[in-house]
């Protein structure tokens, strides 16, 4: 497997670590048998963690992988487009 790195993927992983911890008190305050309210506002939390991050993770990628390929030949442009096509239904 070929290892494909952006600079933004320490921001990610900080951004996703995030969302563990939130997840992770999720857990607990269930345990604790918490509000429900209060509970749901750190699912918020979760649910937005993971949504920066993956927002940031497909900026970066159309940013960085599909704007060279667009420069290139038209099968590369073609392949690129496909490629977009592609990761958008993730937003």
């Amino acid at each position: 497997m070929i290892e494909h790195r952006h600079l933004s993927h320490p921001d990610l992983i900080k951004r996703l670590k995030r969302a563990h911890g939130h997840l992770f008190n999720v857990i607990g305050m269930l345990e604790q048998g918490r509000e429900c309210a209060d509970i749901a506002q750190q699912l918020h939390a979760v649910e937005k963690s993971v949504s920066a991050a993956k927002k940031l993770l497909i900026h970066d990628h159309l940013d960085h992988c599909l704007e060279h390929a667009v420069e290139g030949t038209p099968r590369q442009a073609r392949n690129a487009l496909a490629e977009f096509k592609d990761i958008t239904k993730y937003l």
